[in-house]
């Protein structure tokens, strides 16, 4: 069945294939754009597997399975999948179904940023570790929201306050922003998260390789 699948996609995307669950990281599965999950698998089957790890998971997933009972449909969709292709299926509508979702997703992502254990959702202006949503003020969500959006990519105090306030801001910008990530920091150490690293004598990023 892997290999059917592979045959039947790789002409169009880059396929992995796994025979279980017990050798593979959140972090590899969320390299990739979709999951195929079949239900019945060896050693963890993909109902309790997607149960357990749906929020870390930053891909759509759709379930594969000979089953077809409405309950186990429901019990599919209330754990998170996205969609549910049952046993024997159609090459051409798995192909079309995999499309939809992919390009459903590719609109749906620029709304929101994954990096590590830390989601930003700019649509509603939250921020959360996992499930855990961070209690901030707009000042340190907007400092979150400009670094989440360059990780990696050092800025000045100066250049983080004139992205907050404009040119005409009136405050002191090494006193504001210093303080400002100091606050952010303790909200992330709760979760054990330091995703903020201080770049001496340069400014601030954020790590996108936690």
């Amino acid at each position: 069945m892997l290999q059917l699948i592979k045959n039947a996609l790789e002409y169009d995307h880059s396929i992995t294939t796994y025979t279980g669950l017990s050798s593979v990281s959140i972090r590899e599965i969320n390299k990739h754009d979709l999951l195929i999950l079949d239900v019945m698998m060896p050693e963890l089957d993909g109902f309790t597997f997607l149960k357990e790890k749906r929020r870390e998971i930053d891909i759509p997933v759709l379930f594969l399975t000979a089953k077809s009972f409405e309950q186990d449909l429901i019990e599919g969709f209330s754990i998170g999948a996205d969609d549910y292709i049952v046993k024997p299926f159609s090459v051409k509508e798995l192909r079309y179904r995999i499309m939809a979702h992919i390009r459903r997703e590719n609109r749906t992502k620029s709304n929101m940023i994954h990096i590590g254990n830390i989601f930003c959702d700019f649509t509603v202006r939250k921020i959360y570790v996992n499930e855990a949503e961070i209690n901030m003020t707009s000042t340190e969500y907007e400092i979150c929201s400009l670094l989440m959006r360059n990780p990696n990519r050092v800025f000045t105090k100066d250049e983080i306050y004139e992205k907050l306030f404009g040119f005409d801001g009136m405050g002191d910008a090494e006193t504001t922003i210093r303080e400002r990530i100091k606050e952010i920091r303790k909200k992330f150490k709760i979760y054990e998260e330091e995703p903020i690293k201080t770049v001496w004598g340069v400014g601030y990023q954020w790590e996108k390789n936690q």
